[in-house]
Formats: structure tokens, C-alpha cells, sequence
């Protein structure tokens, strides 16, 4: 026998509309997901090779955001995993609380591995995007790094001061795609 709620909870699902589960569960897969579009008007770079990216990188500037607000000397490192994804480890130096902050994750491309467009999980299930805009294409010395809205931005290179001509290149392009690049943090390395 049937304990009563359960033909209650029976019977309600069967008066829901199959259109508002598929929107519910639609709704769940899109936070669960997360956001890793790219930016409308915004295009990654596609003629990308993964492997001269991989390695260490300084970020140079960026857009405030809780998970890297206070931190200095922020690196990212990026290598190659055994099934084919790219591990990422993130790195800052919180002066306030005299301690490095750490945080690791996984990237894959959302499609072809040329374009440099990929969605990094820092936990399972939610992911967000990570699109490389700008890129030295001759050596790979500095990148510049779109999120999935114009709320985030990195500029990237890999000693810790970029030559301030190409910064001021790669914020004009910023400014051109409509990046806040007036609130850009320059990360301070020691």
C-alpha cells in the first residue's frame, strides 16, 4: 500500500504542465551550467595552439571581482591533462590576511581547439567562459581574456610587467568592445 503523500505528490505532478517541468529543469541546467557564451560582438581567436599557452602567466589587469578583490602577485597556470583538458591553478597573494589564495580548475573548448574559446569548472556543476580575445600571435607573450559577459576582463602576459605600449594597445581594444576598462585593477607584482 501507497503511503498517502505520495499519491498527494503523485497527483500534483500530474496536473503540472509537462511544458513547466521541461522549463524548470531547462531553468536548473542553465545555473548548473553556468554562463559560457561569449560576448555578442566580441570573437575569440581562432587560429589558437593550447600547447604554446600552456605554462605561466601574470595577470597584468583586470576587472574587480569578489573571488580575486584584494589580491596581488595573481598568476594563473595552465597544462595539459591526461584526457585532453586543461587544468588551471590560480593563484594571489591577500595582504590582509598574510596568505596565498589558491583555486584550481578544469577548461575545455566548447568546440573546435583553433578557436580559443574554452568553459572552465571551478566546481562541478557550474562552469563559466573563457575567450581569448587578443593573443601575440608571433610568441605568445600576452593574451587578453573575456569572461562570458563584458564584466570581466584579464590582461595576461607572461613576466610580470607588460611593455606599457602594448597594455595601452590591448585597453583601447577593450575600450573599443564596450569593456569597462576605466574600473580596470593593474595587478601589482613584487
Amino acid at each position: 500500500m501507497r503511503a498517502p503523500v505520495d499519491s498527494t505528490l503523485q497527483n500534483h505532478f500530474q496536473r503540472v504542465p509537462v511544458s513547466l517541468l521541461g522549463l524548470l529543469t531547462v531553468g536548473v541546467l542553465v545555473l548548473a551550467t553556468g554562463c559560457t557564451g561569449v560576448p555578442k560582438g566580441v570573437r575569440p581567436v581562432d587560429s589558437f595552439d593550447a600547447d604554446r599557452y600552456l605554462g605561466k602567466w601574470y595577470e597584468i589587469a583586470r576587472l574587480d571581482h569578489s573571488f580575486e578583490r584584494g589580491l596581488s602577485r595573481v598568476t594563473a597556470e595552465y597544462g595539459r591533462r591526461d584526457d585532453g583538458a586543461i587544468s588551471v591553478v590560480n593563484r594571489g597573494y591577500d595582504a590582509r590576511r598574510d596568505r596565498w589564495k589558491e583555486a584550481r580548475a578544469v577548461a575545455r573548448f566548447r568546440g573546435d581547439e583553433s578557436v580559443a574559446s574554452l568553459r572552465v569548472t571551478f566546481q562541478w556543476p557550474f562552469s563559466g567562459g573563457y575567450h581569448v580575445i587578443a593573443l601575440d600571435d608571433a610568441e605568445y607573450r600576452w593574451a587578453m581574456v573575456s569572461g562570458p559577459t563584458r564584466g570581466y576582463l584579464w590582461i595576461l602576459a607572461r613576466e610580470p610587467q607588460l611593455d606599457p605600449p602594448i597594455a595601452e594597445k590591448l585597453v583601447a581594444e577593450a575600450r573599443a568592445l564596450g569593456y569597462a576598462v576605466d574600473e580596470l585593477i593593474f595587478v601589482e607584482h613584487d
